[in-house]
Formats: structure tokens, sequence, C-alpha cells
């Protein structure tokens, strides 16, 4: 529950996306926060305030006291309790509003009194969007140090297609993971990470590769970025995308190129998780063209560069690396043998005997070993929670005084 204990205030404006709203609402629940809804009078036509207080548990605000009783609803207050304002969706409207000090409703009245971090996620039209009042407007809260939550493309409410479609609940919460996780218990740590299977070519059409999905170690990412690293992903080929803000993605293809980007990476970090599947061996020569059937065919393979053993050798003093073992027989002892080898300060194994783990599986069951000989193991659990116990593990490692 990354977000447990924090306060976050969620302004909704007069937009057809307004449902998605309801959705961020139980997604911030779910993870811990407690959640204080103010919607403008327009936002109620499309969603009802009743669905906001029933998934937040708190009644919802909309205007500035309550003629019936005179209760008041206090924008000072919420701006002060708040740990992150976000207004989701935010209309053409509410955003020049905001630029323009315009204080005519409750949200707006809020905004000026917010003491916290503000984020906005646009949501309209695309030429609403694209145009240069909508984009001064936006340019004006970027200086003002307002995060602003791209829109994404696609299908809009008018019909077109296009730029304008506000941001998907779950992308909205990485960025709020992002924002707040800047005074983390990770932050000032430049984290590198590694991901995914390399393809080492045969020819145009043919390449060596395994199963690899780079799953896990996409999670490991978001999962560091959550606790205010600097993450740098090495990827190989993987058909995820890394959706956390906050989460530098290098793409390579080969093993030489992942090996290069580490080495690159590896002078400045303080933590180094190695969970790519690197090939281990690549065709001595890639052929020009397609290689065609005409008979037997042998390919002569060579070894590539030991990612782990030349990190291990040439890290900076002070820094942590992880590594992974994947293994079929004798697990635990040729974990620790690996370890030793290159000489990680800790090692992630895998079993490809476990049912629900390994490659291409949302879940895992590890078992992570220390150079000081502790040895921790975990019943099968979603990647996400895997995550968690990793980076809890490297944390204790940061701790350490060797």
């Amino acid at each position: 529950m990354l977000l447990k204990g924090k306060h976050i205030l969620l302004g909704i404006t007069g937009s057809i996306a307004a449902y998605k709203a309801a959705l961020l609402v139980r997604l911030l629940v779910k993870e811990g926060a407690e959640v204080r809804v103010v919607m403008t009078e327009m936002a109620k036509a499309f969603v009802s305030p009743l669905t906001f207080a029933t998934l937040s548990k708190h009644p919802i605000a909309v205007d500035f006291y309550n003629p019936e009783n005179g209760d008041w609803h206090s924008h000072v207050s919420m701006g002060c309790w708040a740990d992150i304002y976000v207004i989701a969706p935010a209309s053409a409207n509410t955003i020049s509003k905001m630029a323009h000090g315009i204080a005519d409703n409750l949200l707006l009245t809020t905004y000026l009194s917010a003491k916290c971090r503000v984020a906005v996620a646009p949501a309209m039209d695309l030429d609403m969007f694209r145009h240069q009042a909508t984009q001064e407007s936006l340019a004006i809260l970027r200086e003002r140090g307002v995060a602003i939550i791209e829109p994404s493309s696609g299908e809009l409410a008018s019909g077109l297609e296009g730029k304008g479609r506000m941001e998907e609940p779950e992308n909205i919460l990485l960025h709020i993971h992002g924002i707040l996780s800047r005074g983390g218990t990770l932050a000032g740590k430049r984290v590198v990470i590694t991901a995914g299977p390399t393809h080492e070519q045969i020819d145009p059409v043919r390449y060596i590769t395994n199963h690899s999905t780079g799953k896990m170690a996409y999670e490991l990412a978001t999962e560091a970025a959550a606790r205010g690293a600097e993450v740098t992903l090495v990827s190989g080929p993987v058909s995820l995308k890394m959706k956390h803000p906050y989460v530098k993605v290098r793409d390579v293809v080969s093993a030489s190129q992942m090996f290069s980007a580490v080495k690159e990476e590896t002078e400045s970090a303080d933590i180094i998780v190695l969970c790519a599947a690197v090939s281990d061996f690549a065709p001595e020569i890639m052929a020009g063209q397609k290689i065609k059937r005409k008979g037997p065919f042998s390919l002569n393979l060579l070894p590539t560069q030991d990612i782990a053993e030349w990190v291990g050798a040439h890290r900076p003093a002070g820094c942590k690396l992880v590594g992974f073992a994947l293994e079929t027989e004798n697990e635990l002892e040729n974990a620790r043998s690996k370890m030793e080898r290159k000489g990680l300060d800790m090692i992630v194994l895998n079993s490809m005997r476990e049912r629900g783990a390994g490659f291409g599986y949302d879940t895992n069951k590890i078992t992570i070993v220390s150079r000081g000989g502790e040895v921790s193991d975990f019943p099968l659990k979603s990647k996400r929670e895997v995550s968690t116990d990793i980076f809890d593990a490297i944390e204790k490692l940061e701790c350490s005084k060797d």
C-alpha cells in the first residue's frame, strides 16, 4: 500500500472523462490513501456526487457552504490537509482559470489556497487541447510547478481522433506515486535495472533468444521509482511499455548492446539489479542474407560478455549489486555459487519447477539469498508484490555497513 496515510484531494471538473475519476478514487483508496473529493457544479451533470462519496467514504464538497444548515467547506483547510491536489479531469475552462487566478468555484479557490503539490490531467477535444490559449495556460502552470499529466491520443467524445483523452487512472496513479515519492526511502539513489531477453541475430530474419517477457524487471523499475529513486531501465526487446513517468528506458536488442548500456550506467549507480535474461551465446557471424534451407546447417556460437561478472568487478564503491538465477536443478547451491563467482551482494532465485513462476507469468515465487548467508523464502505472489519484497531486501542491504 504505497499511499498508506497519504492525503489526496481530487478535483473533478465538467467532462465526460469524469467517470474515469471514479476508478481513480478506487485505486487510491485501495493503496491506503485517504481521499477527499471536490467537484464543480458542471461535474455533477456527468457523475453523481453520491458515487464519489461512496467510493471515498467521505462527503463530497461542491459549494462553499450548505444553504440548509450553514456548514462551510473551508478551501483553506482542504488545501492545507492535502499532500497532493490532483485535478482529473481538468477541463480547458478550469485550466485557463487556474492559469489566470480566477476563483469562481470551490475547486479553484482551493487550488489558490493549496500549499501542496498540484497535478492536472487535461481532458478535452483535440482542437481545444491544441488551441494556443490552452497551451499557453498549460505553460504557465508548468512554470509555476504544476505537474501536467499529458492526455493520450485516441477516439474522443466528439467522434474525432487525436490527443485530448484524459490519461487512464492506472497511469495517473503512477504519476501520483512519482510526485509523492520524491522524498521516499530511495530518494537521491540511482538505480539501474536490466530487463527482458536479448536477440542474437543469425541472419536478417532469425535470431537466438529465450522466453523472458521482462514483466519482473518492469515491476522492479516501477517499485524503485515509487520509492523515490532515479531509475534507468535497460530493456531488451519486449512487448511491455513502461508507464511510470520517472523511469528512463534505454532500449537495446543484443547482449553486446545491453553490455554497452550497462557499462555506461554503472559508473554513477547506487544500486544495480541485473534481472535480464541475457543470451549466453551469440552467432560468430551474422549472415547478410536469409540462410536458405539446403540441407544440414551448423551454427558456430561464441560466448557473450558476462555482464554480471564485469559489473561485479567494476562497480563503484558502495554500489549494491543484485542478480537473478533461474535454475532447474540444485537451485540453492547453484544460486549461491553464482553470487560468489560474480561478486553479487544478493541473488534472487527462481525455480522453473514452481508452477506459476518463471517466464511469462504474472506471478512469481522467489528465494532471496544474501552474501551474509541469510536465505528468505517467499510464497507465490504477483510480480507487483514480489518487487516490493525484493526492494525491501535491497534497502536492508543499503543499511548494512559492508
